[in-house]
């Protein structure tokens, strides 16, 4: 894939308001939620699992991308089809989580750095040849009562930088995800404060390893009060505060930014979401859509409980949740969709 290939695959990768779906749960992660839903922690419930997803039907009206993991991109339907090429078959664009997960780092009392840059070429050139056309790397940033510190911000985007640039050079499109996590009893100003400086840093390292912008998508969090913090602004506030951080952070070059949801419920990530672009849509340089997990997965999956019998429901709130986010992408959602669900 040359450059104008890789722009091609990240313009196509928001084009008509969709958005990605990011099903790329590490194993450890993926058992965790499972357990508390009494769901068995083994590879044949995660198979069925995702089966449930790439087989909704409809999903690619609303779903431009797929994030596997390396499991799942190993795996097939009950019929035999690899899920990437049933996914493709319908549309959606395969990707690949390439990280090996955040680690506590030495030295910096409660602050993680990402690892997996070792073999990472190597297992690039595996996931092109099995089909993946992007890939994706997340940087996690804790703040709290002094960190995160220079050393965290500066570790994360080097390494982020890195990777992207050999995404690039595998013909990857990279997703670059920096997320400063809700955790905590930070205000709104603060994680804009942290926000706008991790993403400053990103992208100087970003220009240090000549990556090129307009080849990549930007997955970042939204700008928002800790989980615990007494005072949460509405949703307009998020929204306004999200754009202006994004404005002074993020270069035009960009094509699109892809929210991830981090823990926010299903209906406050569309919402926030559908409040930029109304307010916004028509005056930014980039698109802005989303790129959630649980936010799309969660209620499909408290349904499914790993039972057949319930797989058909299980994927209509799937769409249901997917439809919701393209209207945000458009500033068309509103909680009345909800109660047309409900």
């Amino acid at each position: 894939m040359n450059m104008q290939e890789m722009i091609d695959t990240a313009m196509a990768l928001v084009a008509n308001d969709k958005g990605l779906l990011a099903m790329d749960e590490s194993n450890p992660t993926c058992n965790k939620r499972f357990a508390k839903l009494g769901i068995p922690q083994i590879a044949g419930a995660r198979r069925a699992y995702r089966e449930l997803i790439v087989t909704t039907p409809g999903l690619s009206e609303c779903i431009s991308g797929a994030i596997l993991y390396d499991e799942t991109i190993r795996q097939q339907k009950k019929d035999g089809t690899p899920f990437v090429k049933a996914l493709t078959d319908v549309g959606i664009i395969p990707g690949i989580k390439v990280d090996t997960g955040a680690k506590d780092m030495a030295g910096l009392p409660g602050e993680k750095i990402t690892e997996g840059l070792d073999e990472l070429r190597e297992r690039l050139a595996e996931y092109a040849k099995m089909g993946a056309r992007f890939a994706k790397w997340r940087a996690v940033i804790t703040l709290g009562d002094g960190i995160p510190t220079r050393g965290c911000i500066e570790a994360n985007a080097e390494a982020l930088a890195r990777y992207a640039a050999l995404c690039q050079e595998a013909g990857l499109v990279p997703i670059v995800e920096p997320e400063v996590l809700m955790d905590g009893a930070h205000t709104m100003d603060q994680c804009c404060e942290v926000t706008e400086e991790v993403l400053r840093t990103v992208f100087n390292e970003l220009y240090r390893q000549r990556v090129k912008l307009r080849g990549m998508i930007l997955k970042p969090n939204m700008v928002l009060p800790g989980l615990t913090c007494p005072k949460q602004e509405s949703v307009d506030e998020v929204a306004d505060a999200t754009v202006r951080c994004l404005l002074r952070a993020v270069p035009a070059a960009v094509p699109a930014i892809a929210f991830l949801s981090g823990g926010q419920s299903s209906e406050l990530a569309s919402a926030r979401l559908n409040a930029m672009n109304v307010r916004f849509k028509a005056k930014l340089p980039w698109a802005l859509a989303f790129s959630f997990s649980r936010a799309l997965q969660q209620p499909a999956l408290e349904i499914w409980k790993g039972d057949d019998a319930n797989v058909a429901a299980a994927q209509k709130a799937l769409i249901h949740r997917a439809r919701c986010n393209r209207a945000a992408c458009r500033g068309e959602y509103s909680p009345a969709m909800e109660e047309t669900a409900t």
